[in-house]
């Protein structure tokens, strides 16, 4: 456990300011960014469901999933990174918090598809993204003072429940691949597509929730 906690922590260093910095930068530096990383997870499901007859429908999936991302990072004015900045922070949250809970604690299974994921994991991702939330909603610089209410709350709850169902809808197609990673390309955590799997649900989520208006309950 100790290596690939290193590991993950190493890649989570470099990776998080690095997505930090394109996010809020924005302009043609995020979209060369979501760009690169769309034609790489591309590439890795392909490679994943090459023979496979949802090949196709995988690509217009994460077509939508990235159109998503880039509609949330421009279509909120002044504070256009707030909310997609939010959300992968709650997605990079949920999955610290499930990774380290479910290590420690162990406990029941959550799902066959998934014999990694745990109960006592899930229950971690909950909390860590609302710890992590609170921090950012506090913080200065990003948003300054904002306290997480009622329906803050059930908000991180949804997304954070969305991001973990992804994760484990992507362990599935990797099940059927026989396939422990989707690739090699970050230490510790596998291919991209195993680092974003959760993203790649909850920010298409989260425009759905904007393009209906129920984003005004939250």
């Amino acid at each position: 456990m100790e290596k690939e906690l290193q590991k993950r922590i190493l890649s989570s260093i470099i990776l998080v300011p690095l997505a930090l910095f394109f996010i809020i930068k924005g302009s043609f530096l995020f979209n060369f960014f979501i760009s690169i990383c769309f034609f790489i997870t591309c590439y890795e499901w392909h490679m994943m469901t090459r023979n496979k007859k949802y090949n196709v429908l995988g690509f217009i999936f994460l077509f939508f999933s990235f159109y998503s991302i880039y509609k949330l990072r421009n279509m909120f004015g002044i504070a256009e990174y707030a909310w997609l900045l939010g959300i992968t922070i709650v997605c990079v949250a949920t999955d610290i918090g499930g990774y380290i809970f479910g290590k420690v604690f162990k406990g029941p299974k959550l799902t066959k598809f998934s014999p990694n994921k745990t109960y006592a994991g899930m229950i971690g991702g909950y909390f860590l993204s609302i710890i992590s939330i609170n921090i950012y909603l506090q913080s200065t610089y990003f948003i300054g003072g904002v306290e997480i209410t009622r329906e803050i709350f059930i908000f991180i709850i949804l997304i954070s429940s969305v991001s973990q169902l992804g994760d484990i809808i992507i362990s599935y197609f990797k099940r059927l691949s026989k396939l422990k990673d989707t690739g090699k390309i970050i230490p510790g955590h596998g291919g991209l597509l195993d680092r974003i799997d959760g993203m790649i649900f909850a920010f298409p989520f989260t425009y759905l929730i904007f393009l209906t208006n129920l984003h005004n309950y939250f």
